[in-house]
């Protein structure tokens, strides 16, 4: 499937989001794990708007492209924001407290990373890839 190149926007996140639906589509992907990687893959680009263009003060494009495999599908955000890896981030440590007990923030990286198969972060030279996988079989 042909890559597509947007603004590193929030304006951007629908045109993503449409993308990822149509490649699921293309592998005939059940609605539910349809949803998990559109979550997931809208979190990371949220991301890299919000802290990897416009809080660094800079701006850039977002590279997305899908690869299908003989048995998954992997999703590819390449960016050059601030470099980022979420595979740092840690398991929110009150996520068995009450709602009004917890910190604001965090859960949606968690959420992006465990909503799909497998989640790889790389960094080459200034260019951040995401990658998100999921078995299709």
């Amino acid at each position: 499937m042909e890559s597509i190149k947007v603004p590193g926007d929030l304006k951007s996140l629908d045109v993503i989001s449409d993308y990822v639906t149509t490649a699921a589509k293309k592998v005939n992907l059940d609605s539910k794990r349809t949803y998990k990687l559109r979550l997931a893959v809208d979190e990371i680009a949220t991301n890299i708007v919000i802290h990897g263009y416009e809080a660094a003060g800079i701006q850039g494009n977002i590279k997305c492209q899908a690869e299908f495999g003989e048995e998954n599908l992997s999703i590819y955000l390449e960016d050059r924001g601030m470099q980022y890896d979420a595979t740092l981030e840690a398991k929110p440590d009150d996520l068995n407290k009450p709602l009004e007990e917890r910190h604001i923030g965090g859960l949606g990286i968690y959420l992006a990373i465990n909503g799909v198969d497998k989640y790889i972060y790389e960094r080459h030279g200034n260019v951040n890839r995401n990658i998100f996988i999921v078995n299709t079989k």
